[in-house]
């Protein structure tokens, strides 16, 4: 019997010991993610799935991201996909995965499905995300390396824990459903830079709602097939790091470390625009500014000079460049053909420099600016450094009422807070 499995399984089917602010970041969490899928519903990639799973003419059995109801697989994979269609969601490093896009889709449905409260919804969201962060970490950096998409993977795991934990499952339930997603759980990175990128997060969620599902019905799968010689783990380029990814499990919330985009683009860009918020860079008072990264960005996120709002989210020069002139980088708008093209904007991003610095995290970035009166002045900026809760709270809210408007946002976080029912935090996300 898989040690490992068991541990997981105890701590997805039992009590929920954890502070108010880990309450909080789960409730910003939830906000969070409201906004980012409303924001995306009209993506293509999200109207084409949504077209499919509306096409079906299946029970309307919970609601979607840009309206219509539908069953609850369906609706799983509709949400997660659109949540994850503009890339705007959280993340968290330690698993190399967007934990919520997988995992929200599938506690909502079934919550709203069985008419939970609101806290049931949350308390479930939460342990399904930690679960996914532990798989990720058991998982770890080979999984990735091999061309596994984590937040399809170890996500899927997540989400099938978060709709068996509404359902009421207890421990030998939750290994029944972890070792039935071990078989149904995938993704890869191939799919990076097109419609299949957010599509794997509706796959983890799907595939989440699907496995309890069928445990409920009594379905019997190999309850050890994460770990062993043909188990996910083996078969999936995992390390199997057990002590490391159950180390402080139900005590610690990994999840409460999470990291908020507060940026519309690549991720690989957000410690250099912190930064740049830092020195507060403005023109016209910049003459150079220099940029020092982790050698792995570069070939994700220097495109030196993009004409294309996508390209522009994938550019440092661009987006340093963006800031000082005062486009809000939050909004996904800002990153337009139209921008890249400004002469503005060109001038300055010919005076912004990039380099590789080893002595950097993949989590920081360091900016020089030289002023045209001659003052230098640098900043450092690490995604994993502490955000006060307070802030967090601020700059969280803050994105949602861009994306969906104040008002909104407002009523949604008063909702999280104050309780109430799922099936009406659902009814939010047609807009």
């Amino acid at each position: 019997m898989s040690d490992f499995s068991t541990s997981l399984a105890a701590f997805a089917a039992g009590p929920v010991e954890t502070t108010s602010q880990v309450r909080v970041v789960t409730s910003l969490s939830v906000l969070d993610w409201v906004a980012v899928g409303r924001a995306g519903a009209d993506e293509p990639v999200s109207k084409s799935v949504r077209d499919l799973v509306l096409g079906e003419e299946g029970a309307a059995q919970a609601h979607l991201f840009g309206g219509g109801a539908a069953p609850m697989r369906g609706v799983a994979l509709v949400n997660g996909t659109v949540s994850h269609a503009l890339d705007y969601d959280d993340t968290h490093f330690a698993h190399i995965g967007h934990p919520s896009v997988a995992v929200l889709p599938a506690a909502l449905a079934l919550a709203e499905w069985d008419d939970r409260i609101l806290v049931d919804f949350l308390e479930a969201a939460l342990v399904g995300m930690e679960v996914s962060i532990r798989m990720g970490l058991w998982l770890g950096r080979d999984h990735y390396q091999a061309g596994f998409h984590q937040t399809a993977t170890a996500g899927a795991f997540g989400a099938a824990v978060a709709a068996g934990r509404i359902l009421g499952f207890e421990a030998t339930q939750m290994r029944k459903v972890l070792g039935l997603t071990a078989t149904r759980a995938a993704g890869l990175k191939a799919q990076f830079g097109t419609m299949g990128k957010p599509y794997n997060a509706g796959l983890a969620a799907s595939a989440g709602v699907e496995a309890a599902l069928l445990v409920a019905k009594g379905f019997e799968p190999n309850t050890d097939a994460l770990e062993g010689q043909c188990g996910f783990g083996a078969t999936h380029s995992g390390e199997g790091d057990a002590p490391t990814a159950l180390a402080g499990l139900g005590e610690e919330w990994l999840f409460e470390s999470i990291s908020h985009k507060f940026h519309a683009c690549c991720h690989g860009l957000h410690a250099a625009l912190e930064a740049a918020r830092d020195l507060d860079i403005a023109e016209p008072e910049v003459a150079e500014i220099k940029v020092k990264t982790h050698p792995r960005w570069m070939s994700v996120c220097n495109q030196m000079s993009p004409t294309t709002g996508l390209g522009a989210k994938f550019s440092y020069r661009t987006v340093i460049a963006m800031q000082a002139l005062g486009y809000d980088t939050a909004l996904p708008a800002s990153y337009s053909d139209k921008t890249c093209a400004d002469p503005r904007l060109k001038s300055l991003r010919d005076r912004v420099s990039v380099e590789t610095d080893e002595t950097l995290s993949e989590t920081q970035a360091h900016l020089t600016l030289l002023r045209r009166d001659g003052a230098r002045l640098a900043a450092t900026h690490d995604l994993l450094a502490p955000m006060s809760l307070a802030d967090r709270e601020d700059r969280v809210r803050g994105k949602a009422a861009k994306l969906i408007g104040g008002e909104e946002a407002d009523a949604i976080w008063s909702m999280l807070r104050t309780g109430g029912r799922a099936r009406d935090l659902a009814k939010r996300l047609a807009g």
